[in-house]
């Protein structure tokens, strides 16, 4: 163990490269990468997105993108399992931090967000957002489109979140009606796993219920879903309550009778090929959590986002 090998967030000598430290100690950034706001030297920039003003249950998602940076520390010494390869080996990573809005003028915040996203988008830098509510992926995908064209989705969540709304609403249920609406995404390459609630309207998306994971297994989810994804450029969210209440009881709106860990980290290793171009993990609030058991899967299912943006560009 040498100096260089405590305190990785600020001390890193290159974005690349997986070293071991303490896991009980040092400052904690998501997986030990080097904070850093230079996203011209970075394939991929961490951001944490702390809002929960959307959120229709419990609050508390502002504080996940800490939890699962606390957490990702117990696994920062070693490769993502399930992986042939080490993703941190073959991208520059960085923590770029929290966005900064001012909660004080909430109709503001999406913009800032978007504004925020879409100047790392600038820089030819992709984002792994740590949410927040699931509302915050609204202004990213926003960012995206700009950048990109229409998208792709690849949602998993036990909610369908395409609730019809008014638009302009901060709510966390029906961003994705706006998105679709607005030609953010396209609803017909879109997929949606783990869905378990009502929602008389499916927009056109292709929807795999919880109950159909179970029944098909987790390959032939993932076969699918590649298969509607097609070579589509496209964006993967991952709300935390996707998983059951057993695998993540740290969330605002838990819904029993969902994916275990295990199942959802296969599905999104067997979605290797999709184009990904960003991506989320959303809605983990610590204060109703156990052992960390919620950050901990988040963490682990963001270190899968990663691998799987990793293996695009292969």
């Amino acid at each position: 163990m040498t100096k260089q090998h405590s305190d990785l967030a600020f001390r890193r000598e290159t974005l690349t490269g997986t070293l071991a430290e303490p896991t009980y100690a040092g400052a904690l950034s998501f997986m030990r990468r080097h904070y850093s706001r230079d996203v011209d030297a970075a394939a991929l920039a961490v951001i944490g997105v702390p809002f929960d003003l959307g959120t229709t249950n419990r609050p508390g998602a502002r504080l996940g993108p800490r939890a699962i940076r606390a957490a990702s520390a117990t696994m920062a010494w070693d490769r993502t399992w399930g992986w042939d390869f080490d993703p941190l080996d073959e991208l520059a990573v960085i923590d770029y931090g929290d966005c900064l809005f001012d909660h004080g003028t909430p109709q503001a915040i999406p913009e800032q967000i978007e504004a925020e996203i879409g100047a790392v988008l600038a820089a030819d830098c992709a984002t792994l957002a740590l949410g927040g509510d699931h509302f915050v992926s609204y202004p990213v995908l926003k960012a995206y489109a700009k950048r990109f064209g229409p998208l792709a989705l690849v949602h998993f969540d036990a909610h369908s979140d395409a609730w019809r709304d008014d638009a302009g609403k901060l709510d966390h249920g029906s961003m994705f009606w706006y998105a679709a609406d607005e030609g953010l995404i396209v609803p017909e390459q879109s997929v949606q796993i783990g869905i378990r609630t009502h929602n008389d309207e499916t927009h056109g998306f292709n929807i795999f219920s919880a109950d159909d994971v179970d029944e098909q297994g987790a390959a032939a989810i993932a076969r699918e879903a590649r298969g509607i994804v097609a070579d589509k450029p496209c964006y993967v969210t991952f709300d935390i309550d996707c998983l059951d209440p057993a695998f993540a009881p740290g969330t605002g709106t838990p819904v029993v009778g969902g994916l275990s860990s295990a199942t959802a980290r296969r599905i999104l290793r067997g979605l290797t090929g999709i184009d990904v171009k960003g991506m989320d993990v959303v809605e983990v609030a610590p204060a109703y959590d156990h052992a960390e058991i919620t950050a901990l899967a988040a963490a682990s299912i963001a270190m899968d986002l990663v691998a799987l943006f990793a293996a695009a560009r292969r």
